[in-house]
């Protein structure tokens, strides 16, 4: 099943580095009583991913904000060292958007967003979205045709939405 607006997100756990290594993060309480966007795409250090869609957040981190949103996070099917480095490497860490790595791709399977693009390499990815929630249901979901375009599933496409 496709994760669609009206539907409550599912309870996982994502991987962030901490202080003393990789950490478990659950979903769940992230989401509980607060407004959340949520930014999946097919991975770190591809192309448009790099190029469009993390940097459509960093520009727009600071509206969102505004607009009461609790907290921006990137979910790639990555381990999280991967996350941390490439965090780092866009500046999306130092902008505040929190880097979590689906690395067994569970959460990208539960939400039925996962595709697979073997002549690119790709095998169990996320396909590129972005999504505003509260309280773990989806109020606005904006999907990707092809992965490699950034268009309605960028950071000012989804402000605009909310």
């Amino acid at each position: 099943m496709t994760i669609s607006v009206g539907s409550k997100l599912p309870e996982a756990t994502l991987l962030a580095m901490g202080a003393n290594g990789p950490e478990a993060v659950a979903l769940g309480p992230k989401l509980a009583g607060r407004k959340v966007a949520i930014f999946g795409l097919p991975g770190a250090y591809t192309g448009t991913c790099t190029t469009a869609h993390v940097p459509s957040f960093i520009r727009t981190k600071g509206k969102f904000d505004a607009k009461g949103v609790d907290e921006v996070i990137c979910v790639s099917v990555n381990d999280p060292f991967v996350m941390k480095a490439w965090g780092e490497a866009t500046g999306a860490t130092a902008a505040g958007i929190v880097m979590l790595g689906d690395a067994d791709g569970s959460f990208t399977k539960a939400i039925g967003l996962d595709f697979d693009a073997p002549a690119v390499g790709l095998l169990a990815r996320s396909k590129r979205y972005a999504l505003y929630a509260e309280d773990g249901v989806v109020k606005v979901l904006h999907l990707e045709e092809s992965p490699g375009v950034c268009e309605i599933s960028g950071g000012e496409s989804l402000l605009a939405a909310i």
